[in-house]
């Protein structure tokens, strides 16, 4: 990553305080091999892949967590853009729109501008990956069974930003010069969420003209691309 980008995905534009793995745990493994395999420019399509002998549920949390970390960091460095006057809906693009809904004060799905949905949304998935009854930290204490299933919805969500990012605030991050990073981020959860069947296809569509190589844009990337 280049000076530039180091000071742009900075902690003090985290949009929420990153959650860390315990030294020594299993999780902080496998968190570490993640990391290491990104971080030498192996096909991220094979960083994806369950190493041999690993629980699924292990993989699936300490890649939860971290895609957590990493587009709470995105977010941030747009934060100050996405206002309620600038998307007083939460969409991505004239075609998708995305209501909120939750167990407590939002009962059926509720429109709301998108800064107020994130807002909601890193709460929720907060509230999901400090509940040590989802995700267990202590050695020996077993997922519960709906583990997947949360994590399902976590993953789906968090795409949620990535559409909304990549549509109506994408000029932002080029002007910041770090597409190359949120591509790499994109193409990695992208990868991870269809190589685990972790997220319906259905969900994808928004983005799925970027596997076609275009963009709202036109321009001929893989995902978005500065000319």
């Amino acid at each position: 990553m280049s000076i530039g980008l180091k000071q742009v995905f900075n902690k003090d534009k985290t949009f929420r305080p990153k959650r860390k793995f315990d030294p020594g745990t299993q999780r902080f493994e496998l968190h570490k091999r993640a990391q290491a395999s990104l971080s030498s420019g192996v096909d991220l399509k094979a960083t994806v892949q369950l190493p041999s002998g690993e629980d699924l549920n292990d993989w699936v949390a300490v890649h939860v967590v971290d895609f957590f970390n990493r587009i709470n960091l995105i977010y941030g460095t747009i934060c100050d853009f996405c206002t309620e006057s600038t998307c007083p809906v939460m969409s991505g693009g004239p075609k998708y729109e995305y209501r909120w809904q939750d167990d407590t004060k939002y009962k059926k799905p509720t429109a709301l501008p998108a800064p107020q949905y994130m807002n909601l949304l890193m709460d929720w998935i907060e509230v999901q990956i400090n509940n040590e009854d989802i995700f267990p930290t202590s050695v020996g204490v077993p997922f519960p069974k709906n583990f997947l299933p949360i994590c399902k919805k976590i993953l789906c969500r968090l795409f949620r930003v990535f559409v909304h990012v990549y549509i109506h605030h994408f000029d932002r991050i080029l002007l910041m010069g770090a597409e190359a990073h949120v591509n790499t981020c994109y193409k990695h959860f992208y990868y991870f969420v269809t190589e685990l069947n972790l997220i319906d296809r259905k969900e994808l569509e928004p983005l799925k003209d970027t596997m076609d190589n275009k963009d709202h844009h036109g321009h001929g990337a893989w995902i978005y691309e500065k000319r």
